[in-house]
């Protein structure tokens, strides 16, 4: 081995052996000294405190703080002047290791270069009053002596492990408590102040502002590096932009505490670029992410937000969060928005000089777009105020294919072929239990030149044009414009009370309409008169109901008023004119009344109504008929049923009363042998042509007389319907063929039975006879013929001779 090398590891390891011996000696001088040693730390500790520093013991761990000294005390405990008032230690500490410098320790002086704290608790208490144990980090009045003054012990590495610090504020109504699993970093001391670069690993267990709202992070995990800084002359403490991990979560977060100021103020910027709207609501206090939580979206987001305020007693701080949002996917109460973009805001400061409460916060949003079931809308600006009872309110417009209504009433309500929809409305509702209530609109929607069927009723309309005015509470119906087939109706309603009874009881919807047509074909719209289809009704994952299902039921189970005027009616062979109507619409059928119009050169009016069933509606009418064409009359209804008696057999100008009952299909057919009821009629200036029954029968009695073209005085009578028996009371018959007296039973099926008293004198023999009177006593004059009619073959009538009228069983 080379001299050199043996020169050297000689050298080495006399170092070795010198630092060996040194601290030796160190260890026999701390134990030798180990009192004067702890009355000297705890000396130095306790010159910045206006309290007292308590250590239980101290020992020397001389290879923890290798190559200086470090001493570990031993149950260590810091109190304020009043702690046997309030008992909250400002630290106590089963640990507390300080690392002192080795050349400072030999010249008898004590500086500390490294303070840990383990398995502790840091407890900063304020009452109700402000008072704070914190004051005993007050700086000491400086004491008068003519000793030299010494500079505050200055720590150059500081470490917290297991540490719970707790700062219960009590006039402020703020906790913060986090479970500190790592808490270090190393200080420097410029002149202007000190700066620290900081590791943290802490548990927030409640960081609340305002004990009553809850915690903001709670239960969150805050992970990271950052950088800190105090500066002397400003009394700033600056925590300047770090990345820090909330969660799972990455943020930029910043602060400054003004501890200058009493109450200490603070500003706190916390900046996200990529996160959840739900992971960012669960950060916030209970009271704002509640109202968040109404809210959903599908993608990350990106927001930033700054809380800024003071420790003291005045209440929350200032919240302001800003938000951006490009085409993501938004959850609401009442529904889900696609393709969404907007700016948004919140703050808990929305009017000035209101305070920082729920009562005073809004979440505002900016250039909304979206689209609702493939509806593209936009809102220039929509509030969501009063985070107590929320308010939400906006202005909505869109402009789109009226066929993608479809997509939100679904194919088997109101299905849309084609048409434009154009929507301007302002929007505001509260919120309770995920729940719109109370809304109001103001606005209009416009639709124009749509095609659309009534599926629940199988009625179609083409050309239809509608605009619904949203006035308050109340809805107007306007510019309606409805084709079917070859009816044209314009109508206008109103709705009041629309939007609080669509929400809460959408069955309690009265609708008025006023409707007008210049020519109203009856059959086209008689899909109304039978039962609705079922619609296959989805359920809601939610407690609410759909849009479509509520718009349903107010269709179909609430009550509509509706008055119409038409200047040409048509049903089947049926033709009026100047028509008029009041109808009452429910679910259960409808009412008529009012119903007047021009038939067949007379009037006719009305009242009853139509309840509807299965198959077949039940109708209950009062009708009056005046001076209308008895031929154009039984053209229009079908001869009611009769078979060898048609409207081609009459003639004269026929009045009439009804009150009947019967039923009616849902094609609108009257169903003749369900009528039961009553009817008399008075026709005047009657004629029978061409009867063929009566003519088989009068060739032989009456060979010499006209029987083709019977003329008739004026004729009344009562009839009694009950099913398809026609009972006649007795009723004279005067004519220019023969006069007679009929009663009996008219069947439209099996039954018919009717006598008749015909006298054979030829009823021109007493033409020229003035005296109604005497006309009438002579009229049964002579030979008097008793004929009853039956059932005969086919359906046709069958006529017999009677030698004993008595022996007429069915009279």
């Amino acid at each position: 081995m080379s001299t050199w090398i043996k020169r050297s590891l000689q050298i080495f390891i006399s170092l070795i052996l010198l630092v060996i011996v040194i601290f030796l000696g160190l260890a026999f001088y701390v134990n030798i000294h180990k009192k004067t040693l702890l009355v000297s730390i705890t000396k130095e500790l306790n010159k910045n405190l206006n309290g007292s520093l308590t250590v239980g013991s101290m020992e020397p761990t001389f290879l923890q703080g290798f190559p200086g000294v470090s001493i570990s005390l031993k149950n260590v405990e810091i109190k304020d002047s009043l702690w046997k008032v309030h008992h909250h230690s400002l630290l106590t500490a089963k640990d507390l290791d300080v690392a002192v410098n080795t050349m400072a320790l030999l010249r008898g002086t004590i500086d500390i270069r490294k303070v840990s704290i383990n398995d502790a608790s840091i407890y900063l208490y304020t009452d109700s009053n402000g008072y704070s144990n914190s004051s005993i980090l007050k700086k000491k009045p400086a004491p008068v002596s003519k000793e030299k003054r010494t500079s505050p012990a200055e720590i150059s590495l500081f470490e917290l492990n297991n540490v719970r610090f707790i700062l219960d504020n009590r006039k402020g109504n703020k906790l913060f408590l986090f479970a500190i699993q790592d808490f270090s970093g190393k200080v420097d001391y410029p002149s202007s102040g000190w700066k620290a670069a900081v590791n943290l690993n802490v548990l927030v267990r409640s960081l609340a502002f305002n004990t009553k709202n809850g915690s903001f992070a709670k239960d969150k995990f805050i992970k990271g590096k950052m950088d800190v800084g105090y500066d002397k002359e400003t009394g700033v403490i600056e925590v300047k932009p770090a990345k820090l991990a909330i969660g799972d979560d990455p943020f930029i977060i910043g602060a400054t505490f003004n501890i200058a100021k009493d109450p200490t103020e603070f500003t706190i910027n916390i900046e996200a670029r990529n996160i959840l709207w739900r992971n960012a609501s669960a950060l916030l206090a209970h009271n704002i992410s509640l109202s968040l939580n109404m809210f959903n979206m599908d993608r990350p987001i990106a927001a930033k937000c700054i809380i800024k305020g003071d420790m003291g007693g005045g209440g929350d701080p200032s919240i302001f969060v800003n938000a951006s949002i490009k085409n993501n996917r938004l959850s609401f109460p009442g529904g889900v928005v696609d393709n969404c973009s907007f700016a948004g805001v919140y703050t808990n400061n929305f009017i000035n000089g209101k305070g920082f409460t729920d009562d005073n916060s809004a979440i505002k949003l900016y250039r909304f777009s979206a689209s609702y079931k493939d509806i593209p809308f936009t809102i220039d600006t929509a509030f969501l105020r009063n985070m107590n009872t929320p308010l939400v309110m906006g202005t909505f417009n869109a402009k789109f294919d009226v066929s993608r209504f479809n997509n939100i009433l679904g194919n088997d309500l109101l299905k849309f072929t084609r048409g434009t929809a154009t929507l301007q409305l302002h929007y505001q509702a509260e919120i309770a239990k995920l729940q719109l209530i109370k809304p109001k609109i103001t606005g209009i929607i416009s639709v124009k030149n749509s095609d659309v069927s009534y599926v629940p009723r199988n009625v179609n309309f083409k050309n239809t044009s509608v605009t619904l005015d949203f006035r308050g509470a109340d809805l107007l119906i306007k510019d309606i414009r409805l084709e079917s087939g070859r009816s044209v109706v314009f109508m206008e309603g109103s709705i009041k009370n629309f939007m609080n009874v669509y929400y809460t009881d959408p069955e309690k919807a009265v609708i008025s309409w006023k409707m007008r047509s210049p020519d109203l074909y009856l059959g086209e719209f008689i899909g109304f008169l039978g039962l609705r289809k079922d619609r296959k009704v989805m359920k809601s994952k939610n407690k609410s109901s759909s849009f479509a299902d509520q718009f349903n039921t107010m269709l179909e189970k609430g009550e509509a008023e509706i008055n119409i005027r038409v200047d040409k009616v048509h049903y089947n062979r049926f033709f009026g004119t100047d028509a008029k109507a009041d109808i009452f619409l429910t679910r259960e059928g409808l009412s008529l009344k009012n119903v007047s119009m021009k038939n067949a050169g007379g009037s006719i009016s009305m009242n009853g109504n139509i309840g509807q069933t299965d198959k077949l509606s039940k109708f209950n009418l009062n009708a009056v008929v005046s001076n209308t064409s008895i031929r154009d009359f039984f053209y229009a209804f079908d001869n009611f049923g009769l078979k060898s008696l048609t409207y081609k057999n009459l003639r004269g100008q026929l009045s009439a009363k009804a009150k009947v009952t019967g039923n009616i299909t849902d094609q609108g057919k009257v169903i003749s042998h369900s009528i039961d009821g009553t009817l008399s009629f008075e026709l005047k200036n009657g004629a029978l042509d061409d009867f063929e029954s009566f003519k088989s029968v009068g060739k032989f009695a009456f060979p010499f007389r006209d029987l083709n073209h019977i003329t008739l005085n004026d004729l009344k009578g009562n009839f009694i319907l009950n099913g398809e028996k026609i009972t006649i009371d007795p009723m004279q018959i005067s004519s220019s063929v023969l006069n007679m007296d009929i009663a009996g039973v008219y069947s439209l099926g099996k039954g018919t039975n009717i006598l008749l008293d015909i006298p054979l004198r030829n009823p021109k023999k007493d033409a020229d006879i003035a005296d109604k009177q005497e006309v009438n006593d002579r009229r049964m004059k002579g030979i008097v013929v008793h004929v009853q009619a039956i059932d005969g073959d086919n359906g046709k009538i069958k006529f017999k001779l009677l030698r004993n009228k008595d022996k007429f069983l069915g009279l």
